[in-house]
């Protein structure tokens, strides 16, 4: 009688790194529950081996050309949904971590951990649970905690916009690193406007920095 599990964990390596994904691949590949079908060097390429051969997970780098991971995830995510993505990145600033899981991954690891952890990842995500590197949970709950001098029904998203409107982005650059419209941003901004008491941006601010919301 075999001993080979009945169903592999189908997974497609995605990184433009060829040694990457060479040496993930020989990884996964030595697994007997993991079955690789596919790799990518890019976004596109990614999303069309999804489409071919509906993996249960995809194992994907964030910083590819042309279509990056972070597109490449969304696509993923809206189309395709039984399909989990696992990010393996070298980038863990708050950044690229929200970006991602606001694009729909399942899971953020960096390219710091190890086989087992790697392993141990692919499973969960395919069984429908989410797994984070240890850093990057961190800095999310990190993130979460709301300053006291702050309105306690400030929204998350509303913390994130007056943030960033303190390190001095504007709409547009809010709107852009968020993924959200510009007319959302400035929805975002009265709101917050209401709930802090202020009249202009430069009392958000300043409430801002009062709080402790910015370095």
């Amino acid at each position: 009688m075999s001993s080979e599990p009945a169903q592999r964990i189908r997974v497609v390596v995605a990184d433009d790194q060829a040694a990457v994904r060479d040496g993930l691949v020989t990884v996964l590949s030595l697994l007997p529950d993991i079955e690789v079908v596919g790799e990518a060097g890019d976004g596109a390429a990614t999303v069309d081996l999804v489409r071919t051969h509906a993996p249960h997970v995809v194992l994907m780098d964030l910083r590819m050309p042309g279509t990056d991971g972070v597109a490449a995830t969304a696509a993923i995510t809206a189309r395709y949904p039984g399909t989990a993505v696992l990010v393996l990145t070298t980038y863990a600033d708050d950044a690229s971590v929200s970006a991602a899981l606001r694009a729909g991954a399942r899971g953020y690891l960096t390219k710091d951990a190890g086989r087992a952890e790697i392993a141990a990842a692919v499973r969960s995500v395919a069984s429908g649970h989410t797994t984070l590197a240890a850093a990057v949970g961190a800095r999310l709950v990190a993130g979460l905690r709301q300053p006291a001098d702050l309105p306690p029904d400030l929204t998350a998203r509303e913390s994130e916009v007056l943030r960033l409107m303190a390190a001095g982005r504007n709409n547009a650059e809010i709107a852009a690193e968020l993924f959200i419209g510009v007319s959302t941003v400035k929805s975002h901004i009265n709101a917050l406007f209401a709930k802090l008491g202020v009249r202009d941006r430069g009392q958000a601010i300043a409430a801002a920095h009062r709080s402790g919301l910015t370095p």
